[in-house]
């Protein structure tokens, strides 16, 4: 059978222009560094697509070479994982292994892992969904306001508002003067009776929602009428017209389709439930469960969740751990043997975060500068204050605990205290940030590590 198994969507075809090459690239843009963690995802990546073009029997039997990612807190793990999943616009889940329980225990189960990835699936299809009809959704808002505003009274003149003229209300809606005018919208009323029942498993979907279940009892969703803004009104009203144009009875069938072939979990913190080599009893007993439990979803199974059953078997897995206590090797050998592809990302050097701070296109500087600049403070970095910077962050770590990149957002913070603090009351100030604005806001703290410790 030489027939592709799957017919390629829009999102597919995105990732078919999308070598490995190109794949780094564009991690490069926001991730320093790394790059042996960079080439790994990318292949995965791409591997994904690979498999599409596959005869379907071949296909199925295909799996995801899932990664293990090791290094230090703060050095790109998540970062890496996040924006590879916004590169091809696929759902995405970041969850911490350490908050699950093993089956038997109150807490989460490792199956709302699936159930909460089609629902950031069901969000991502619902956003391309309203995207896609934003202009058409608009103007049908448009016009449902200007609806809703000529049955208003203008306090001012006493006078219903549409007498004035439609296409006069309709520019004058345009150029914002009617904002804060209030305008009645009937909205559904979320006030809906509950059942919470406690399972062992936890409470992940376990809330019944009675209208729904018994919509002949219950006269299906109640609405209420209430009065808003038209600013407030806008969205609401926005948001409804989108979903008219697009077929909502779609999407859950769609968006379980998009969890199953190009869903990304970032399972973190795996190795907080590895268990100690050589010991019997205790919380190592419960971590191992942990792990029992993960096996099968890892491996490939079929979960059920309100939107109907979702498959795990192509779902990419990404997993991340410091693992300063635990090694790879107290893993039980069935979930190792999950993540062939292992690499081990680097602490950050001084140099590393110098280029965290001046590379990426959204660096922490670029993003500070724009927020002081809405109060009307122009602040700009000199570059030996931002090496001032990345100094303090590696000499702080060194003393303290190493948190890598983290650190950064604490000193940067700190050095721009006062500026933030004085906010509109220094509209039109024009502050540099050099060396020796950095020691003056930082010396002392960095000096003295019993301060570093409460404050950096």
């Amino acid at each position: 059978m030489s027939r592709a198994a799957l017919p390629p969507s829009a999102r597919d075809l995105k990732v078919r222009d999308l070598s490995p090459r190109k794949i780094v690239a564009e991690l490069d843009r926001h991730v320093v560094g790394q790059a042996k963690a960079k080439r790994a995802v990318a292949i995965a990546l791409r591997d994904r697509w690979r498999r599409q073009r596959l005869p379907l029997e071949l296909a199925r039997e295909t799996t995801p070479k899932n990664i293990l990612m090791i290094g230090p807190t703060g050095v790109g793990k998540t970062e890496i994982a996040r924006r590879l999943a916004r590169l091809t616009d696929a759902p995405f889940l970041k969850i911490e292994a350490s908050k699950f329980t093993e089956v038997g225990y109150v807490g989460r189960d490792v199956d709302s892992i699936a159930r909460d990835l089609v629902e950031a699936a069901i969000r991502l299809v619902k956003d391309e969904r309203r995207e896609r009809v934003a202009d058409r959704a608009a103007a049908a808002a448009e016009e449902r306001l200007l609806d809703l505003l000529e049955k208003e009274i203008d306090p001012a003149t006493g006078v219903l508002l549409g007498r004035e003229g439609r296409d006069r209300l309709r520019r004058d809606l345009r150029e914002g003067k009617h904002e804060s005018r209030e305008v009645e919208l009937e909205v559904a009323d979320e006030r809906t009776p509950q059942i919470s029942v406690m399972t062992p498993q936890g409470m992940e979907e376990m809330g019944i929602d009675l209208p729904s279940g018994f919509p002949n009892i219950f006269g299906g969703p109640k609405k209420k009428r209430v009065k808003l803004p038209v600013s407030d009104a806008r969205p609401l009203l926005l948001e409804r017209e989108a979903d008219a144009l697009t077929d909502e009875a779609t999407v859950p069938q769609e968006a379980i389709r998009r969890a199953e072939e190009t869903g990304i979990v970032f399972l973190d913190e795996i190795d907080k439930i590895a268990g100690r080599e050589g010991a019997r009893g205790g919380p190592d007993v419960s971590r191992e469960g942990v792990q029992r439990d993960l096996l099968p979803l890892v491996e490939g199974t079929t979960v059920k969740t309100k939107y109907g059953m979702v498959k795990t078997d192509h779902v990419l897995f990404i997993a991340a751990g410091a693992f300063h206590v635990a090694r790879v090797s107290d893993l039980i050998p069935e979930l190792q043997g999950r993540f062939p592809i292992r690499v081990e990302l680097d602490a950050l050097t001084e140099a590393d975060f110098i280029r965290i701070l001046t590379e990426p296109e959204h660096s922490l500087p670029k993003q500070a500068s724009a927020l002081l600049g809405a109060d009307g403070i122009e602040v700009t970095f000199s570059e030996d204050g931002l090496s001032e910077i990345a100094k303090a962050a590696t000499e702080v770590n060194r003393n303290l605990e190493n948190i890598g990149a983290r650190r950064l957002h604490t000193i940067l913070e700190t050095v721009l205290e006062e500026i933030s603090f004085a906010g509109p009351d220094a509209a039109g100030a024009r502050i540099t940030i050099d060396r020796a604005y950095v020691d003056r806001s930082l010396g002392e703290l960095v000096r003295n590590h019993d301060l570093s410790r409460f404050v950096l």
